[in-house]
């Protein structure tokens, strides 16, 4: 059965990772991006991170620039911006598209293994695919989720 450990991903650095890096934790994987209403959310994003983190948890944020073009930056732009902002220590990696025939592998998996309200695609930027210790999509969550609210559903998988 395919996890989401089959994958790798670019860093914000531009190392490939290999998520199997994060195998045995429970996941949060996010479209990010700096210039939208939901930005706001990497506070949230990065609270559940350091309340969680001693237990096996990690936020995986992935810029995105798909929707309103609303993450221009460069990966240093992005960086300096959620570092200095939001004082994000979770793993950002290097942008990607989340729908259309250039969607990153890892964002086709994670909408075939949860597909949301419209279908498969993502909507917009900020949404949340909660994934369990053994590498398996268990929630998927519109962008107006704060992260706050899946406390309950983190603690249940950690």
């Amino acid at each position: 059965m395919p996890s989401i450990y089959d994958f790798t991903a670019a860093s914000l650095s531009g190392e490939e990772v290999p998520l199997k890096r994060f195998e045995g934790q429970v996941l949060l994987v996010v479209n990010t991006a700096s210039a939208c209403g939901f930005t706001p959310q990497y506070r949230g994003l990065e609270a559940l991170y350091r309340e969680y983190a001693s237990r096996g948890f990690a936020v995986l944020g992935f810029p995105c620039n798909q929707f309103g073009a609303q993450e221009a930056g460069t990966a240093e732009e992005i960086g300096a911006f959620c570092a200095g902002k939001y004082d994000v220590t979770f793993p950002l990696f290097a942008k990607v598209a989340v729908n259309g025939a250039a969607a990153h592998p890892l964002f086709k998996f994670l909408k075939r293994e949860k597909s949301g309200l419209l279908g498969s695609a993502i909507k917009w930027n900020f949404t949340k695919f909660l994934v369990d210790r053994s590498g398996q999509v268990v929630g998927r969550y519109a962008p107006t989720t704060k992260p706050e609210a899946l406390k309950k559903e983190i603690e249940a998988l950690l």
